[in-house]
Order: structure tokens, then C-alpha cells, then sequence
């Protein structure tokens, strides 16, 4: 080879580029120097210490921490665990940094900034948009139309806060959606959701029993300041367990929407392999989940479990009939051990005259029965029949109280958004049910998903049942909980996929990974 052989070969050699100063590691420096001097001259150092010891280490980790999926299950576990109303961030900002609304808001943060970058044609279909639309429009044509009367009461900023709470929950829905993406994912997620409740209705036995509520010791060990901690209800002989929800009747209701899950998951999880082995752990999440709702002695849970089941039995009889063939003796043993309270909970139920006359009790009063209510509201409800008194226009506690507590999510939004809050309930809570049982009888897609939606379907019935017997929107683990299942529903009916071909890869997959 000659000298300007060599010379030219050397000449286009690549050399390795440098690495200079990347305008974003300048920003990170400035911004972390600012907050330790602001920590330093304002702040508890040992605090904003461990703050950044705990970034730091998530900025490790990041790459396998900051992700879709992991941040899916954190999410779940966020609303399924911890209570809300009752933990706040140790973070002074004026307000309490509860960690559900900390981790929605920074997922919709990140979900912009992807939009952003990848543009809109990224969002895969969320299948729900139009009755979502519906029902945020609907509570805010109420506001408006009673705009000059909340304002002169200065009640118009706490409508306008009750519908961007409501939006802010509902944008879950679009969330979950968005960080589902294979069968594998999915389903791990559902035996997440199932686990956890079974976990839950343990531990609210426990409670039962103990008067201990282990949920409302997570900030010993987690850095969470407590909000409070005074929560107490007696029934039936005892403490009525509150578990990781605000209210017995909430947890009773998130048990029941999670029980159609495992049944799903009792014939399609391809975890525990043997069919035998499989339906009896997914049995015995059930059954933990009922001895969970008996320990917060609601019989809501048991109206809407009774409601559920004959969803079932129209539309799935034979599944309806081995499920009573199960059932049945659980039920007997569990009233054998715990009788008093079946007998609270479901023997009371056959009392006709005796369940009716505890709903007429108190008239007039605070805590009045759900059935001494109507005469009241419809009266006042033939006042404002269209567009209702607005929304955020009821107070029931606090000093500036002005209505009686209704226990009825189906009432309240009628008296507040009149005929209009009643279209927008119907749209989300109704529709969406229609949509996938249509799907689940006429669709040409697996068994798996057609059943799945068919599951889904069913706790919609059950939450729907039991708006009428609690304020559902003030107690938001269970909104949550039906968001994330509607993200669920619309992978399930949507998934651009070839179906079979996902299911069975994916269960392959799962498979191999609980053999190795």
C-alpha cells in the first residue's frame, strides 16, 4: 500500500465526537443547586434531604422505573391502597398533595409531553370520549344555566371545582388506555386488581375484629402525613371495617366490582396452569373479598351483588348456576362462623316491612332515611326540573351545610343538574354497559376479550346499583377503580391487533415466565 493510500485511509477514519454540555444536564445542575439552597435557608434540610436521596435514586432507576407499565401498576396500587382523604404529601404547597392527584397529574403531564412529540396520532382509541363529553358537558350546561344564582351565593368556584374533579378522574380512563398495550400487560394488571382486593377484604376482616386499620398506618413507613384518622361506624356488635376506603359502603361496592375480575380470571388466567388448581385461589380471593364486605356491614354490597347476579343470570345463565352451586356453601359456613352478621346484612334484607321502615325513620333530620328523602326532593326538583339548582350548589356538611345528606348519587345529580345531570349519568354509566354487551354477544373477536368486557360489564351494573344508595362521587377510589377498568374495556374492544395471534403469544409468555 502506498503513502497516499495510507493517508487517504487514514483520513476517513471516524474519530469519536466529544460529548459537550447538553443544555438540559445545565438545567438539571441549576435547578438542583436552587432547591438545596432553598432547602437550606427555608426548608426542614432533613426533609428536602431524603427527598433528594429518594429523586437521586428514581433518576437511577429511571429507565426501568419510568415507564408505561410500571407506572400502570403504581397507579393501581396507589388507588387501591391508599385511603384517600387521609394522606398527604409532607410537601407544604397550601393544599394537601394527596398522592393520587400527585401521580394522575404527572401522568397527564408526561402523556402531553409524549403527545407532543409523537403527535396525536400516538393516543390509541379510548372508545369512551363521546360519553365522557356528554357527561362533563351536561354538568357544565347546569352551572351555566344557574350562573347568576351561584355566583350571588358564592357557590360558582366550588361547581366549577366539582366538574374539573370529575374530569381530573375520568382522565384515568384515557391514562389506563394509553399504558396498556399487550395481553401479558393486561393481564397481570387484572390479577393485581384481584390480589389486591383479596388483600384488602383480609386485612378489613381484620380490622373487624382488632379495631386496627393497617391502611391508616402506611405513614410509619412511607412519607405520608396523615390527614386523619377518626373515621368510626358500629354495627351489627362492632367496628365497621373502613379498610383503604373512605367509607364501609365505598369498600363494599370496590369488592364487588372486582369479584366479576376473578371470575374471569378463574377461566382465562393462565396462572396457576392446572384448571383445579386456578379456580380454587381465584375462590379463595372471593372468598376474602366477601368476608371483606361483611366486615364493613353494608348491605348496599349485598343489594348490588344481588343486582349483579341476575345480570348474570339473564345473560350468562349457565355460569350463573355453578356460580350459586359455589356460593351456596360459603354462604352457609360463613353464617355458621359469623352469624350475627349475615343476619345484619342479608337475612335483614327479607324483612320487607322492616328494611322500609328504617328507610322512613328521622324525618326532617340530619342522617334521615334514604326513603324519607324523595317526598323533599321531588318537590324540589319540580322547581328546577331542567338544568337542577347547579352544580357544587349542594352543601351537605360542614358549616356552610344547606342539604341533607342523601346517600343517592342518581338523586343528588338530579337535584343539582336536574333532567341534564340525570342525560350525563346515563351516558357514562349506561351507555358504556350497552356498548359492551353489544360487543360481548355480536363481536367476532376471542372468547377471552368478548368475556373480559362481559366482566367489566357487570361491575358497571354493580357500581351503577349502587350510586343509588351512597354518594358516589365523593368517595373516589371506586371512580377510579371503574376508570382504570373502562381503559380495560376499550383495549379489550380495540386493540389493533391481531387478537388471537396477541392472546396467544402473550399466554405463552406468561406461561413460560411462572415455569422459569
Amino acid at each position: 500500500m502506498s503513502v497516499d493510500s495510507q493517508t487517504t485511509a487514514h483520513s476517513f477514519t471516524p474519530s469519536t465526537p466529544k460529548r459537550g454540555t447538553r443544555p438540559w444536564d445545565v438545567v438539571l445542575a441549576v435547578a438542583v443547586g436552587a432547591v438545596v439552597i432553598v432547602a437550606v435557608l427555608f426548608l426542614d434540610p432533613l426533609i428536602i434531604g431524603g427527598v433528594l436521596l429518594v429523586v437521586a435514586g428514581l433518576f437511577v432507576v429511571r429507565r426501568g422505573f419510568f415507564n408505561w407499565t410500571t407506572m400502570l401498576f403504581v397507579l393501581t396500587a396507589v388507588v387501591l391502597f391508599v385511603p384517600i382523604r387521609r394522606y398527604a404529601l409532607p410537601i407544604q404547597v397550601g393544599f394537601a398533595l394527596e398522592p393520587y392527584r400527585v401521580l394522575i397529574a404527572g401522568l397527564l403531564i408526561a402523556l402531553a409531553v409524549s403527545i407532543f412529540r409523537r403527535g396525536a396520532s400516538s393516543l390509541k382509541p379510548v372508545v369512551w370520549g363521546w360519553p365522557i363529553a356528554i357527561f362533563l358537558w351536561a354538568m357544565f350546561a347546569s352551572l351555566m344555566v344557574n350562573a347568576v344564582t351561584l355566583t350571588e351565593t358564592e357557590l360558582i368556584s366550588g361547581g366549577f371545582a366539582n366538574i374539573f374533579q370529575l374530569a381530573f378522574l375520568l382522565s384515568v380512563i384515557v391514562l389506563t388506555r394509553q399504558m396498556l398495550s399487550t395481553e401479558l400487560v393486561t393481564m397481570i394488571l387484572l390479577n393485581v386488581i384481584v390480589f389486591a382486593g383479596a388483600f384488602v377484604g383480609f386485612f378489613a376482616f381484620v380490622e373487624r375484629l382488632t379495631r386496627q386499620n393497617i391502611f391508616l398506618m402506611l405513614h410509619q413507613f412511607l412519607p405520608l402525613t396523615i390527614l386523619r384518622d377518626d373515621a368510626e361506624s358500629l354495627r351489627a356488635g362492632g367496628g365497621r371495617a373502613y379498610a383503604s376506603s373512605q367509607h364501609p359502603i365505598a369498600l363494599a361496592v370496590l369488592f364487588c366490582m372486582i369479584i366479576p375480575l376473578a371470575i374471569y380470571l378463574m377461566r382465562f388466567s393462565p396462572w396457576p396452569r392446572f384448571t383445579f388448581t386456578r379456580r380454587l385461589v381465584y375462590t379463595a380471593a372471593i372468598g376474602a373479598m366477601l368476608v371483606g364486605m361483611l366486615s364493613a356491614v353494608s348491605r348496599t354490597g349485598v343489594v348490588t351483588l344481588g343486582v349483579m347476579f341476575l345480570f348474570l343470570l339473564v345473560f350468562r345463565p349457565k355460569l350463573a348456576g355453578i356460580l350459586v352451586v359455589i356460593g351456596l356453601p360459603l354462604l352457609v359456613v360463613v353464617g355458621l362462623v359469623l352469624p350475627q352478621l349475615v343476619e345484619t346484612m342479608v337475612l335483614s334484607l327479607f324483612d320487607i316491612e322492616g328494611v322500609i321502615a328504617s328507610q322512613l325513620t328521622s324525618p326532617g333530620m340530619a342522617g334521615q332515611g334514604r326513603l324519607a328523602d324523595l317526598p323533599d326532593a321531588f318537590d324540589e326538583f319540580a322547581q328546577y326540573p331542567l338544568a337542577g339548582t347547579g352544580v357544587g350548589s349542594r352543601i351537605v356538611v360542614g358549616d356552610d351545610a344547606n342539604a341533607q345528606i342523601l346517600d343517592n348519587q342518581w338523586l343528588g345529580t338530579l337535584l343539582e343538574a336536574g333532567v341534564l345531570g340525570i342525560v350525563g349519568l346515563i351516558a357514562l354509566f349506561v351507555w358504556p354497559g350497552f356498548v359492551m354487551m353489544r360487543f360481548t354477544l355480536r363481536s367476532s373477536a376471542p372468547e377471552s376479550r368478548r368475556f373480559l368486557t362481559f366482566a367489566i360489564a357487570t361491575s358497571t351494573v354493580g357500581y351503577a346499583t349502587a350510586m343509588f344508595f351512597y354518594d358516589a362521587f365523593a368517595f373516589m377510589q371506586t371512580l377510579l377503580l371503574l376508570s382504570i377498568l373502562y381503559g380495560v374495556a376499550a383495549w379489550a374492544m380495540t386493540d389493533s391487533k391481531d387478537a388471537r395471534e396477541t392472546t396467544t403469544r402473550d399466554a405463552t409468555a406468561l406461561e413460560a415466565r411462572v415455569a422459569g
